[in-house]
Protein backbone atom coordinates (compact mmCIF):
# COMPACT_ATOMS: atom_id res chain seq x y z
CA UNK A 1 0.00 0.00 0.00
CA UNK A 2 1.39 3.47 -0.54
CA UNK A 3 0.60 5.71 1.60
CA UNK A 4 2.27 8.71 -0.85
CA UNK A 5 -0.90 8.34 -2.88
CA UNK A 6 -3.18 10.55 -1.94
CA UNK A 7 -6.56 11.70 -4.01
CA UNK A 8 -9.00 14.67 -3.80
CA UNK A 9 -12.11 14.37 -2.74
CA UNK A 10 -14.82 17.15 -2.92
CA UNK A 11 -17.75 15.79 -0.74
CA UNK A 12 -19.10 12.10 0.74
CA UNK A 13 -22.58 11.36 1.62
CA UNK A 14 -25.22 9.19 1.20
CA UNK A 15 -28.25 9.95 -0.88
CA UNK A 16 -30.80 7.81 -3.52
CA UNK A 17 -29.25 6.99 -7.31
CA UNK A 18 -31.43 9.32 -9.06
CA UNK A 19 -30.72 8.91 -12.07
CA UNK A 20 -30.78 5.56 -15.24
CA UNK A 21 -32.06 2.18 -14.01
CA UNK A 22 -31.00 2.42 -10.94
CA UNK A 23 -32.69 5.20 -9.64
CA UNK A 24 -33.74 4.90 -6.17
CA UNK A 25 -31.53 2.60 -4.98
CA UNK A 26 -29.20 3.65 -1.66
CA UNK A 27 -25.60 4.98 -2.72
CA UNK A 28 -22.68 6.32 -0.39
CA UNK A 29 -21.23 8.77 -3.00
CA UNK A 30 -17.84 9.57 -3.18
CA UNK A 31 -17.45 12.99 -5.53
CA UNK A 32 -13.89 13.33 -6.97
CA UNK A 33 -12.16 16.79 -8.10
CA UNK A 34 -11.40 16.96 -11.46
CA UNK A 35 -12.68 16.29 -14.86
CA UNK A 36 -10.81 16.30 -18.02
CA UNK A 37 -13.73 17.63 -20.21
CA UNK A 38 -16.17 20.71 -18.98
CA UNK A 39 -19.60 20.32 -20.45
CA UNK A 40 -22.40 23.46 -20.44
CA UNK A 41 -24.68 21.49 -18.55
CA UNK A 42 -22.15 20.28 -15.44
CA UNK A 43 -24.47 20.23 -12.35
CA UNK A 44 -20.74 20.38 -9.86
CA UNK A 45 -19.47 22.76 -8.48
CA UNK A 46 -15.96 23.40 -8.68
CA UNK A 47 -15.72 26.94 -7.96
CA UNK A 48 -13.87 26.47 -4.28
CA UNK A 49 -10.61 25.26 -5.32
CA UNK A 50 -10.01 24.62 -1.14
CA UNK A 51 -13.16 22.98 -0.61
CA UNK A 52 -12.06 19.59 -0.08
CA UNK A 53 -10.64 16.40 1.61
CA UNK A 54 -7.44 14.60 0.98
CA UNK A 55 -7.38 11.19 0.98
CA UNK A 56 -5.31 8.04 1.06
CA UNK A 57 -6.33 4.73 0.38
CA UNK A 58 -6.55 4.11 4.15
CA UNK A 59 -8.08 7.62 5.21
CA UNK A 60 -10.20 7.18 2.77
CA UNK A 61 -11.65 3.43 3.93
CA UNK A 62 -12.12 4.81 7.36
CA UNK A 63 -13.84 8.11 6.17
CA UNK A 64 -16.51 5.86 4.50
CA UNK A 65 -16.52 3.51 7.69
CA UNK A 66 -18.09 6.45 9.59
CA UNK A 67 -21.26 6.13 7.45
CA UNK A 68 -23.90 3.26 7.87
CA UNK A 69 -23.58 1.53 4.89
CA UNK A 70 -25.68 -1.84 5.88
CA UNK A 71 -28.11 -0.77 3.90
CA UNK A 72 -26.36 0.47 0.48
CA UNK A 73 -26.86 -0.86 -2.78
CA UNK A 74 -23.58 0.40 -3.84
CA UNK A 75 -20.58 3.03 -3.65
CA UNK A 76 -20.95 5.68 -6.24
CA UNK A 77 -17.88 6.86 -7.51
CA UNK A 78 -18.52 10.50 -9.38
CA UNK A 79 -16.97 13.75 -10.12
CA UNK A 80 -15.98 14.83 -11.37
CA UNK A 81 -14.20 12.44 -13.62
CA UNK A 82 -13.13 9.38 -11.05
CA UNK A 83 -10.98 7.55 -13.44
CA UNK A 84 -8.33 10.40 -13.55
CA UNK A 85 -7.64 8.82 -10.08
CA UNK A 86 -6.98 5.51 -11.47
CA UNK A 87 -4.10 4.85 -9.27
CA UNK A 88 -5.36 5.50 -6.67
CA UNK A 89 -8.45 3.37 -7.14
CA UNK A 90 -6.52 0.34 -7.77
CA UNK A 91 -5.05 0.80 -4.22
CA UNK A 92 -8.44 1.59 -2.90
CA UNK A 93 -11.28 -0.13 -4.47
CA UNK A 94 -10.29 -3.86 -3.19
CA UNK A 95 -10.45 -2.50 0.40
CA UNK A 96 -13.64 -1.37 0.25
CA UNK A 97 -16.35 -4.96 0.12
CA UNK A 98 -18.94 -3.24 -1.23
CA UNK A 99 -20.48 -3.42 -4.70
CA UNK A 100 -18.78 -0.21 -7.24
CA UNK A 101 -20.93 2.09 -9.55
CA UNK A 102 -18.56 3.93 -11.54
CA UNK A 103 -20.24 7.76 -13.34
CA UNK A 104 -17.86 8.56 -16.00
CA UNK A 105 -17.77 10.77 -19.06
CA UNK A 106 -16.88 7.78 -20.90
CA UNK A 107 -13.81 9.27 -22.51
CA UNK A 108 -10.86 7.39 -20.51
CA UNK A 109 -11.09 3.88 -22.25
CA UNK A 110 -7.25 2.95 -20.59
CA UNK A 111 -7.96 4.23 -17.19
CA UNK A 112 -11.04 2.16 -17.21
CA UNK A 113 -8.92 -1.07 -17.98
CA UNK A 114 -6.82 -0.50 -14.80
CA UNK A 115 -9.41 -0.54 -12.56
CA UNK A 116 -12.38 -2.74 -14.43
CA UNK A 117 -11.62 -5.59 -12.14
CA UNK A 118 -13.26 -4.11 -9.34
CA UNK A 119 -16.13 -2.33 -11.34
CA UNK A 120 -19.49 -3.72 -10.60
CA UNK A 121 -21.63 -1.43 -12.62
CA UNK A 122 -21.21 1.56 -15.13
CA UNK A 123 -22.98 4.46 -15.55
CA UNK A 124 -21.40 6.14 -18.70
CA UNK A 125 -22.42 9.73 -20.40
CA UNK A 126 -22.31 9.79 -24.25
CA UNK A 127 -22.23 13.54 -24.82
CA UNK A 128 -23.59 15.25 -27.55
CA UNK A 129 -22.05 18.15 -28.78
CA UNK A 130 -25.78 20.26 -29.23
CA UNK A 131 -26.53 19.94 -25.13
CA UNK A 132 -22.53 19.47 -23.90
CA UNK A 133 -20.91 21.48 -26.38
CA UNK A 134 -17.58 18.83 -26.70
CA UNK A 135 -16.72 17.83 -29.90
CA UNK A 136 -15.80 14.24 -32.03
CA UNK A 137 -16.62 12.22 -28.08
CA UNK A 138 -18.09 9.47 -29.94
CA UNK A 139 -14.46 8.31 -31.03
CA UNK A 140 -13.95 8.25 -27.40
CA UNK A 141 -16.94 6.67 -26.19
CA UNK A 142 -16.59 3.76 -28.85
CA UNK A 143 -13.08 3.17 -27.55
CA UNK A 144 -14.89 3.14 -24.29
CA UNK A 145 -17.73 0.76 -24.58
CA UNK A 146 -15.44 -1.75 -26.31
CA UNK A 147 -12.58 -1.51 -22.75
CA UNK A 148 -16.69 -2.52 -20.82
CA UNK A 149 -17.30 -5.48 -22.24
CA UNK A 150 -17.88 -8.23 -19.68
CA UNK A 151 -19.25 -5.29 -17.01
CA UNK A 152 -22.73 -4.54 -16.59
CA UNK A 153 -22.89 -1.10 -18.37
CA UNK A 154 -25.72 1.46 -19.57
CA UNK A 155 -25.02 4.97 -20.99
CA UNK A 156 -26.71 8.15 -20.34
CA UNK A 157 -27.48 10.67 -23.23
CA UNK A 158 -28.06 14.47 -22.02
CA UNK A 159 -30.34 15.71 -24.66
CA UNK A 160 -31.98 19.69 -25.19
CA UNK A 161 -34.09 20.98 -27.87
CA UNK A 162 -31.27 21.22 -30.43
CA UNK A 163 -30.26 17.53 -30.40
CA UNK A 164 -29.57 16.31 -34.39
CA UNK A 165 -30.52 13.42 -36.22
CA UNK A 166 -26.67 12.48 -36.65
CA UNK A 167 -26.62 12.15 -33.12
CA UNK A 168 -29.43 10.16 -32.22
CA UNK A 169 -27.93 8.10 -35.22
CA UNK A 170 -24.27 7.84 -33.02
CA UNK A 171 -25.71 6.93 -30.00
CA UNK A 172 -27.92 4.15 -31.27
CA UNK A 173 -25.38 2.83 -33.02
CA UNK A 174 -23.10 2.87 -29.81
CA UNK A 175 -26.52 1.05 -28.26
CA UNK A 176 -26.66 -1.38 -31.06
CA UNK A 177 -22.58 -2.57 -31.07
CA UNK A 178 -21.93 -2.73 -27.46
CA UNK A 179 -25.57 -4.18 -26.36
CA UNK A 180 -25.63 -1.24 -24.30
CA UNK A 181 -29.13 -0.11 -22.81
CA UNK A 182 -29.63 3.99 -23.77
CA UNK A 183 -31.00 6.02 -20.70
CA UNK A 184 -32.03 9.67 -22.53
CA UNK A 185 -31.85 12.49 -19.84
CA UNK A 186 -33.32 15.52 -20.07
CA UNK A 187 -31.29 18.50 -19.97
CA UNK A 188 -32.20 19.75 -16.46
CA UNK A 189 -32.43 23.83 -15.49
CA UNK A 190 -33.19 25.29 -12.11
CA UNK A 191 -34.67 21.49 -11.13
CA UNK A 192 -36.72 20.93 -14.22
CA UNK A 193 -36.37 19.70 -17.81
CA UNK A 194 -35.53 21.92 -20.28
CA UNK A 195 -37.61 20.58 -22.81
CA UNK A 196 -41.49 19.90 -22.83
CA UNK A 197 -42.95 16.33 -22.29
CA UNK A 198 -44.27 16.79 -25.96
CA UNK A 199 -40.63 17.16 -27.17
CA UNK A 200 -38.99 14.50 -24.77
CA UNK A 201 -41.53 11.61 -26.17
CA UNK A 202 -40.90 12.67 -29.84
CA UNK A 203 -37.23 12.55 -28.96
CA UNK A 204 -37.38 9.00 -27.47
CA UNK A 205 -39.22 8.06 -30.39
CA UNK A 206 -37.00 8.55 -32.80
CA UNK A 207 -34.51 6.78 -30.77
CA UNK A 208 -36.93 3.73 -30.53
CA UNK A 209 -37.02 3.93 -34.13
CA UNK A 210 -33.63 2.73 -34.55
CA UNK A 211 -32.88 0.35 -31.38
CA UNK A 212 -34.95 -1.02 -28.72
CA UNK A 213 -32.99 -0.79 -25.79
CA UNK A 214 -34.33 3.13 -24.33
CA UNK A 215 -35.56 4.67 -21.73
CA UNK A 216 -36.69 8.22 -20.68
CA UNK A 217 -35.52 8.81 -17.15
CA UNK A 218 -35.10 12.50 -15.80
CA UNK A 219 -33.27 13.26 -12.73
CA UNK A 220 -35.49 12.81 -10.35
CA UNK A 221 -33.07 13.36 -7.66
CA UNK A 222 -33.72 17.43 -8.43
CA UNK A 223 -37.36 16.94 -8.21
CA UNK A 224 -37.06 15.25 -4.86
CA UNK A 225 -34.30 18.08 -4.00
CA UNK A 226 -31.89 15.88 -2.83
CA UNK A 227 -28.03 15.52 -3.80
Amino acid sequence: MNDNCKVKIKEIFTSVQGEGPYIGVKQLFIRFCNCNLKCNYCDTDFASRNDYEEHTPQSLLKRINEFDTDNVHSISLTGGEPLLSADFLKQFLPLTGKKIYLETNATLADKFYEVKPFIGIVAADIKLESASGLKDTFKFHEKFFEACRGVETFAKVVFNQNITDYEISACTDLGQKFGIELILQPETVENLPAVSADFAISVTDMFLKKYKNVRLIPQVHKFLGLR
